[in-house]
C-alpha cells in the first residue's frame, strides 16, 4: 500500500501535469493548453503525456510530444508504460482523457499518494460503487482533489449544482435528463426519412460518439453518467440498480468492432417505426436518463413537444433537477454535452481550480 504524502509537503514543489490519452480529447486539450499559455493563464507545466503505446517528456514542446506518442508502435503489454510511473509526486495533477477501465482503476491509488486527478473518464465514479467509494475515500484521506466535471455534461454545472443543493440541506426528489450529447444530436437530427445509421456515422465522424458507437447506443454511457449524478446526490446506486433499454440489436451487439460500421443498418427499421409512432402522437423521441429515491432508468422515451427535455439543439444536454426547493418548477441546466473542445475546456477548468486553490 502506498504511503500517503501530506499535501503541505507537496506545496514546496511546483505541480506538474501528466496527460493520459492522446486521442481527440487529449489532442484538443494540448491545443487549448498552448492557447491559454500564450495568454499567460497560470497553468502548471505539462511535464509529460502518454497513451497505451508510449510515454513522452514534453520538454516544453507538448505538440511535438503528442505527435510522437501518436506515431509510436502498439505495445503487447496489458499495462501502459505510465501506469506505475514513479515520476508522479504528491501535488502533481493527472489528467485522464482516456476511456480506459485500467486507467480508471488507478484513480484511487493516485489520490492516495496525494496526486490530484482530473478526468473525463466515466469509469472511475460511474462504474462499480466500490470503486467510486474508494476514490472518494482516497481523496478525503490524502486531501487530493478529484476533478470530474468533464464526466457529465462536458463541464456543465451539473455535479456542483447537485452537491451545492445537498450541502445546503435540500433533498433531491428526482433528476431526469438528456445526458448524452451524441444521442441528443442523433434525435435532434433524425427525421424518420433518412436512415438512422447514416446519422450514427456522421456523429462518429464528428467525434460525438465513443470510438465504438454501440457504447452510446446501448445506453451504457448514459448509465455511467446517471450513476455519477445519483451518487453526487447522495444515492449509493449500484450499476445493476439502473434499468437500461439498449438501442442495439443483439446481433449488432455481438459483432467485433471492425464489423460494426457495415452492420449499422440493423438500427434503421426499428428506429423508423418508433419515430413514426411518436410523430403520429405529436411527440418527440428523446433518450432519457432518470433517477429518484426508488428507481433509476435509461432509455428512449416519447415526450410531449413542450416537455422540458425537448428544448435545446445540436449536442445539448438538458437536465431537470427536482428537489424541495425546485418542486413544481425544476432547475434546468442546458448546454453542449459532447465534443472534444468543450470536454478539453472542462478538464483544464478543473486543473486551474486545483492549481490556484489556496
Amino acid at each position: 500500500m502506498s504511503t500517503v504524502v501530506p499535501l503541505r509537503t507537496a506545496a514546496r514543489r511546483a505541480p506538474r501535469l501528466a496527460l493520459l490519452g492522446t486521442g481527440v480529447v487529449g489532442s484538443a486539450l494540448v491545443a487549448r493548453y498552448q492557447r491559454l499559455q500564450a495568454r499567460d493563464v497560470p497553468l502548471p507545466t505539462l511535464a509529460w503525456l502518454a497513451n497505451s503505446r508510449a510515454l513522452h517528456d514534453c520538454a516544453g514542446a507538448p505538440q511535438r510530444a503528442l505527435q510522437a506518442a501518436n506515431r509510436a508502435d502498439a505495445r503487447a503489454d496489458d499495462l501502459p508504460p505510465w501506469a506505475e510511473a514513479e515520476a508522479l509526486h504528491a501535488g502533481d495533477i493527472v489528467i485522464d482523457a482516456t476511456a480506459s477501465d485500467a486507467v480508471a482503476g488507478w484513480h484511487a491509488e493516485w489520490l492516495s499518494r496525494g496526486v490530484h486527478v482530473v478526468t473525463a473518464n466515466k469509469l472511475g465514479a460511474g462504474s462499480a460503487l466500490s470503486r467510486a467509494q474508494s476514490i472518494e475515500h482516497a481523496g478525503v484521506t490524502s486531501g487530493a482533489r478529484y476533478g470530474e466535471a468533464a464526466t457529465v455534461g462536458a463541464g456543465l454545472p451539473l455535479l456542483r449544482s447537485l452537491r451545492a443543493l445537498v450541502a445546503g440541506g435540500d433533498r433531491i426528489h428526482r433528476v431526469e435528463g438528456v445526458l448524452s450529447g451524441s444521442l441528443a444530436w442523433l434525435f435532434n437530427q433524425y427525421d424518420g426519412m433518412r436512415p438512422f445509421s447514416g446519422f450514427v456515422r456522421q456523429a462518429r465522424q464528428a467525434g460525438y460518439t465513443e470510438p465504438d458507437p454501440r457504447i452510446d447506443l446501448s445506453g451504457e454511457d448514459v448509465r455511467r453518467k446517471l450513476l455519477i449524478l445519483a451518487r453526487a446526490a447522495g444515492l449509493p446506486l449500484e450499476q445493476a440498480d439502473v434499468r437500461v433499454e439498449s438501442l442495439v440489436p443483439a446481433e449488432l451487439s455481438a459483432l467485433p468492432l471492425d464489423s460494426v460500421d457495415g452492420a449499422l443498418g440493423q438500427l434503421d427499421a426499428p428506429l423508423a417505426a418508433r419515430f413514426k409512432d411518436a410523430y403520429r402522437n405529436g411527440g418527440r423521441l428523446r433518450f432519457v436518463g432518470r433517477f429518484d429515491t426508488e428507481r433509476a432508468s435509461v432509455g428512449l422515451q416519447v415526450l410531449p413537444a413542450d416537455h422540458a427535455l425537448c428544448g435545446g439543439s445540436g449536442t445539448d444536454n438538458r437536465v431537470a433537477i427536482y428537489s424541495d426547493r425546485y418542486d413544481e418548477q425544476p432547475l434546468v441546466v442546458q448546454g453542449p454535452g459532447a465534443g472534444a473542445d468543450v470536454t478539453a475546456a472542462a478538464l483544464l477548468d478543473d486543473v486551474l481550480a486545483i492549481a490556484t486553490a489556496r
